[in-house]
């Protein structure tokens, strides 16, 4: 009789997952779990089932709106829960985490493990519509579940489901500072020589990572700057999200000299060495991981002052925060470096400080499993 505890990850696509939750799985397997993964497969599964981990393909619309669809959606989850039987769910990205909750509910899973970075605009305040209003619903029914836990990476966002309604007293709350980063992969090194400063942009190509502030920020600091800058955008046009930023938008604004779209980029760790600056002007996020990485590596950072991203920057010390959908004052803190080379060496020393503070993914993975253990328990 199979007597090892079993976990059930789900989250929206495989890459997602190899990304910031790969390692976990992993110690899970040594620490004598079995593990299961159900997600879209994009192609990369294969990367998960080589460390022993059994995948499911699982796809689904991130967001989809047609009802007869999503209800299909939330029997699959229950189908789902019921063939696995999982001792420990852990949901990963919003849909999962609604859904999969109700499943959860519905199939008497032991435990359930909900990681949670943010509701976004569609949310809150006035942007909250029809949708968002049916999703919260569903959200206090799922999160009544007798043995949940909460993983969230910043206290702004708890705040916000508190304030929303839908977490009650029994739910359990923790928080992890995003995936972290593995010190030894992404280890700290001199910044690069050249002729050109390279600040470097790496992110899935959305709007809401301040794409458009990015370009207008480009173009104000062109005339002064275009033979001694380089803007690196390294990430995925998504051409298929309402949100997604199109490839022709991005080869437009590229010149292949002062900006310049390379794409997706499997080695990240040699990507980010050959960069000066790192930039994320994102309007919100959970933990960046972009930015956590670029910590690792010994970088100077630019971002906003944005639930998510404030948290990666002490300003002034390893690099500058910004006002959300700003352009002046984001050529503004980029040229202060590029002025400053002394500067950028000291913000990159103070980055690589923080993330040994903050950021080791070996305490991130230490945490996850105190928490799989508690509720396991429970």
């Amino acid at each position: 009789m199979n007597t090892k505890p079993k976990i059930l990850y789900v989250v929206n696509v495989d890459w997602f997952f190899i990304s910031h939750r790969l390692c976990i799985a992993e110690q899970a397997i040594q620490n004598g779990w079995d593990v299961i993964v159900a997600a879209e497969d994009s192609g990369r599964s294969k990367e998960i089932t080589a460390s022993g981990i059994e995948f499911i393909p699982f796809p689904f619309s991130r967001s989809g709106t047609n009802p007869l669809v999503e209800l299909q959606l939330l029997m699959r989850f229950r189908k789902l829960y019921k063939n696995v039987a999982p001792d420990v769910v852990h949901h990963i990205t919003l849909k999962p985490v609604i859904y999969g909750s109700l499943a959860a509910k519905f199939t008497k899973i032991p435990a359930v493990v909900n990681a949670v970075s943010g509701l976004g605009y569609n949310f809150t305040g006035d942007n909250q519509g029809a949708v968002a209003k049916i999703m919260l619903k569903l959200m206090k029914v799922g999160f009544k579940h007798k043995n949940i836990g909460f993983i969230f990476q910043n206290k702004d966002d708890r705040s916000e489901l508190r304030d929303l309604g839908v977490l009650n007293e029994k739910n359990k709350i923790f928080y992890i500072k995003g995936s972290g980063v593995n010190l030894k992969k992404f280890n700290h090194t001199a910044l690069p020589v050249g002729d050109r400063v390279i600040i470097l942009f790496p992110v899935r190509m959305l709007w809401d990572k301040g794409v458009a502030e990015l370009r207008a920020a480009t173009d104000l600091l062109k005339e002064k700057y275009s033979n001694k800058i380089q803007f690196i955008l390294s990430g995925l046009a998504d051409n298929d999200n309402k949100a997604g930023v199109s490839s022709t938008y991005l080869k437009d604004w590229e010149d292949g000299e002062y900006v310049k779209w390379i794409g997706y980029q499997k080695d990240m760790v040699a990507v980010y060495k050959n960069s000066h600056v790192v930039i994320l002007p994102s309007y919100r996020e959970g933990m960046p991981k972009t930015l956590i990485e670029a910590c690792a590596i010994g970088r100077a950072i630019v971002t906003t002052d944005a639930i998510g991203c404030r948290e990666c920057v002490d300003e002034a010390v390893n690099g500058f925060k910004v006002p959300v959908k700003s352009t002046k004052e984001l050529a503004n803190a980029i040229e202060r470096l590029i002025l400053n080379p002394e500067l950028m060496t000291q913000m990159g020393i103070a980055s690589r400080k923080k993330a040994e503070l903050e950021f080791d993914q070996l305490n991130v993975i230490k945490k996850h499993f105190e928490i799989y253990q508690e509720l396991h328990e429970s």
